[in-house]
């Protein structure tokens, strides 16, 4: 399978391009810093461009079976990286007939909000940045709810920088509690679900 992979230079971005070549796909990794990466493999190919560039997330989108979206939030990250970013991938994928996206998102977004404890709801009102990370996820999560494409939105309690394990819980259950789970473990369930239709346009929690 041809892989477009957005935040591959993340934490999670790179264990889904380390996790995706293993299995043998070939991966297009889009990354404003390509040597942030590190990685050199025959089927990798880092296309140096910004998410905020239509036509630079359109070039690495054109050809791709599907898409993987890692994008996250930093203190450095300009404003809409998330939001506007998404648009542009959408757009992307739509001109060019690419239907499943898989994006991750957080645990305490949308409808799960009532899954994180009330400790962490105070902590988000008292860290900007956090804060802002969360607005972003949300509106992440409504364009891509908007749109006609295959879409799974993948919601991971607290995250762990550690390879996979293949130990976490995952499912639609609102009673599931958003433990800790490794970025490694993230990765392999995002990568299960291209080829598996049980949570496509659904939110499934993994921790």
């Amino acid at each position: 399978m041809k892989l477009t992979i957005f935040g591959a230079t993340g934490g999670t971005g790179r264990q889904l391009v380390e996790q995706s070549l293993a299995a043998g796909h070939e991966v297009t990794a889009l990354a404003r810093t390509p040597a942030k990466l590190g990685l050199t493999h025959p089927k990798l190919t880092v296309v140096q461009g910004d998410v905020l560039n239509p036509a630079q997330v359109a070039n690495a989108v054109a050809g791709a079976n599907a898409v993987l979206s890692a994008l996250g939030t930093s203190t450095d990250s300009p404003d809409g990286v998330l939001s506007n970013g998404v648009q542009h991938i959408i757009g992307a994928m739509n001109a060019h007939g690419v239907k499943r996206i898989v994006a991750v998102s957080s645990l305490g977004v949308g409808d799960s909000k009532d899954q994180i404890p009330l400790a962490f709801k105070l902590l988000i009102q008292t860290m900007p940045l956090l804060k802002k990370s969360l607005h972003e996820l949300e509106q992440m999560e409504t364009f891509l709810k908007q749109s006609n494409l295959d879409w799974i939105v993948v919601r991971p309690g607290g995250l762990t920088n550690h390879p996979p394990t293949g130990n976490y819980q995952f499912g639609l259950d609102r009673k599931i509690r958003p433990g800790r789970i490794s970025r490694g473990d993230v990765a392999a369930f995002m990568l299960k679900q291209l080829t598996d239709d049980t949570f496509v346009r659904k939110t499934p929690a993994v921790t």
